[in-house]
């Protein structure tokens, strides 16, 4: 019985030999060999990244093992991790993914960043925070807050946001479990997208997010907001990344906008003034090549304090500009 055991244990890898072997075989069709087949076989394991880290030399149960071979397999194929695991870790949530929605990417995370910036209440003196902007200037917020809507009493309401093309949540989410003082609405035209939304929302308890599905403003009760966010679509119909990599297991519904990639965002420029409040703010995430295009849009239809913010990597991604009421 002790030499069938022992025999069995040398058979049996730990974490650290399965994972040298995963990253060796992934190499070629991931750029992020190493952090994948960690990702994976943390999942498999129900635990973390960390724990695997700590005990290199854990036996992996065979059972364990055949799963995660399998996860591989789809992986080198080219499956996305997050459609692998179903979840993504978004600013501060875990979020569940699916083929249905887009997969959240930290480049979106300045849309949250810059959303609780121009959100943050001004009754203190300024904050010293401040944002890069075109050129490598430092701006700081300095035109007049959007209105306050009031109620029937004149008690002043909650602020309200407007996520746009919401999918898995990510953006209406991560503003709410930062300030759950906001009323959120979230929409996305598809309803299995909403779903998933749903479903994250309720996971994390954050209560102060309505879900409607409605293609971009049509289906939307009236209402006016102090900023609208969207990660619309932009990428060019023909572009060849389209069949590269992770996007070509995501729904094009949520990549594609024309043969520049702007239409979404042309439409959204030109109706957002009708949903927002005299100096409520458009925030907008956009291709590395299309800030000066984007900012065009916001000047010509009438924005004020318009500018372009980069991403950590140095990119054009985010534009912006507040609507003003002579």
């Amino acid at each position: 019985m002790n030499i069938k055991r022992i025999s069995w244990q040398r058979w049996r890898v730990n974490n650290k030999e399965l994972l040298a072997e995963a990253t060796q075989r992934l190499t070629t069709t991931s750029e992020s060999a190493r952090a994948d087949a960690e990702i994976l076989l943390a999942h498999c394991l129900q635990k973390s990244r960390t724990w695997l880290m700590t005990w290199p030399e854990k036996l992996v149960e065979p059972e364990v093992e055949a799963k995660f071979q399998q996860l591989l397999a789809e992986r080198i194929r080219g499956v996305p991790v997050a459609h692998l695991t179903e979840q993504r870790e978004f600013w501060t949530l875990n979020l569940k993914v699916t083929s249905d929605t887009l997969i959240p990417r930290p480049e979106t995370e300045l849309l949250v960043e810059t959303a609780l910036f121009l959100l943050e209440e001004r009754t203190s003196p300024p904050s010293p925070l401040s944002l890069t902007g075109e050129g490598g200037q430092e701006w700081s917020s300095s035109s007049p807050s959007p209105v306050k809507e009031r109620g029937a009493g004149g008690e002043v309401l909650r602020s309200t946001i407007l996520d746009l093309g919401t999918g898995t949540g990510a953006i209406a989410l991560s503003l709410a479990s930062e300030r759950p003082d906001l009323s959120i609405t979230a929409c996305d035209f598809s309803a299995a997208a909403l779903a998933v939304a749903i479903e994250n929302a309720n996971t994390h308890q954050l209560h102060n997010v309505s879900f409607i599905q409605s293609d971009w403003f049509s289906h939307l009760p009236p209402q006016r907001f102090e900023a609208i966010i969207s990660n619309p679509p932009y990428i060019e119909t023909n572009d060849p990344h389209l069949s590269q990599g992770d996007v070509r297991f995501e729904p094009l519904t949520a990549l594609t906008a024309g043969q520049d990639g702007l239409d979404d965002i042309r439409h959204i420029v030109q109706t957002a003034p009708h949903w927002l409040v005299n100096g409520g703010w458009l925030l907008l995430e956009h291709g590395y090549n299309q800030g000066t295009a984007v900012t065009a849009l916001l000047q010509m239809a009438g924005f004020h304090q318009v500018r372009c913010l980069p991403d950590l990597a140095g990119n054009d991604r985010v534009s912006l500009g507040q609507w003003l009421v002579a």
